[in-house]
């Protein structure tokens, strides 16, 4: 009897998510194949970039282009998963006309649009809907975020309708072509491979560091100089005019005062690791005021592996956690996207005993992000798969169920010391 539920509900839900995988591949053709784009190329000329459609013709006529063939694309291929049931199980051969009746709402969708029926677009055409965002970009479902960046941020990617799954499996989850990058700690191991990578990736990347030299990497037997620039720890609101024009912040700056543990180790791990990130993540989120900033604009945080694991380095790890859990504190109500690198030990100038390439961090990370990972892990502790997501989970539903949003206000940004580092 629990079997035979089972797979019922597998036949049901399948043929939904079927029809979604149908919907979706059908719009990664019509970019591809050109009698199909002749065709979709109408549902990218009707909306302005705040989803006014730009004439009611135009409208009604992108429906009987793109989005009344996408729907009978969508019945045709829910044929071979009824006959796949009727062979298989016939007991349950029409459980798959729950895909077809999903289907048809888009069908009745998009023939009520096209006729311009009173109230269609405001109840079928969801993702579309003018007015301001209320929420980032979702992460395994589409909301006006998320589509919107397949109109306005970069027509080959964001291509998913309902579900990213497509999206994610194709690494167009979130495109890093065009974007303004800004990365901390650009002078250090990491920070070197990750200006590579996200430069590779079609990303304009920034290299924000202590140092005074510009950041130079030879890439495919030529030079580039990354546009630098030169900062201090304590004066992150002298970058207040820089955040403005960047579209990802990547807090990677930190210290790793090994096994000290006096007062200065104790006052410098804090204000680096910890209240310097603050700080900078804060500001930023200032800067996140439009639509296209909370649809464009990212965080990217590296708070370490030492957010659950020991890194030999007790300060380090105190300080890791501290920003770490700030982190998951502030996603409850962030105006845009958060996303954590929880890294394992690579090889680098704070811990010259890792095991990890820090070319090869990079690369995962670029690749993780493009795939819309929030939680970006990268390590050899399989342990580490297990134990964060955990521990996010949990500390995340304590931060919410005790925790209130309040009033959201300027950020104080306190004048420090000068501090260095990689």
């Amino acid at each position: 009897m629990v079997t035979s539920w089972i797979a019922a509900a597998a036949w049901g839900l399948g043929s939904v998510l079927w029809a979604e995988l149908v919907r979706d591949l059908y719009h990664v053709l019509s970019h591809v194949w050109q009698p199909l784009y002749r065709l979709h190329i109408w549902h990218h000329r009707v909306f302005r970039p705040n989803l006014v459609p730009v004439s009611d013709t135009i409208y009604r006529q992108a429906q009987w282009r793109h989005d009344l063939p996408e729907s009978l694309a969508m019945l045709l291929f829910g044929l071979p998963l009824f006959l796949a049931a009727h062979f298989w199980t016939p007991e349950q051969q029409w459980l798959p006309l729950v895909g077809t009746v999903y289907t048809l709402s888009f069908l009745a969708g998009a023939i009520a649009r096209g006729y311009g029926v009173a109230g269609a677009h405001e109840l079928t055409d969801l993702t579309h809907l003018p007015g301001p965002f209320l929420a980032p970009p979702s992460n395994w479902f589409v909301n006006r975020t998320y589509h919107w960046r397949h109109h306005f941020d970069n027509q080959n990617a964001y291509y998913c309708g309902t579900l990213t799954l497509v999206d994610k499996l194709m690494g167009t989850a979130l495109s890093l072509q065009g974007k303004t990058v800004a990365v901390t700690g650009a002078s250090g191991t990491l920070g070197r491979s990750l200006l590579l990578h996200l430069h590779r990736a079609g990303a304009k990347a920034i290299a924000l560091t202590s140092g005074d030299r510009p950041i130079t990497l030879d890439i495919d037997s030529k030079t580039k100089t990354f546009k630098t620039v030169t900062w201090q720890v304590g004066r992150e609101a002298e970058l207040a005019d820089l955040l403005e024009k960047v579209d990802i912040l990547v807090l990677n700056h930190g210290i790793n005062v090994h096994g000290e543990r006096d007062a200065i180790a104790i006052q410098k791990s804090y204000e680096i690791n910890t209240f310097s990130t603050w700080r900078l993540m804060e500001l930023f989120l200032t800067k996140v005021r439009s639509n296209e900033e909370i649809a464009r604009k990212e965080v990217w945080v590296n708070t370490s592996e030492a957010e659950v694991g020991p890194a030999i380095s007790p300060l380090y790890e105190l300080s890791k956690r501290a920003i770490g859990d700030l982190v998951t504190l502030r996603r409850l109500d962030a105006p845009c996207v958060l996303r954590k690198l929880i890294l394992g030990p690579f090889k680098s100038n704070l811990n010259p005993i890792g095991v990890m390439s820090a070319d090869w961090v990079a690369r995962q990370i670029v690749k993780q992000a493009r795939r819309d990972t929030r939680n970006i892990i990268v390590t050899i502790n399989p342990l580490t798969f297990v134990t964060f997501p955990i521990k996010e989970f949990l500390v995340s539903s304590y931060f919410k169920l005790f925790s209130n949003k309040g009033d959201s206000g300027q950020v104080s940004l306190a004048s420090e010391p000068e501090t260095r580092f990689f």
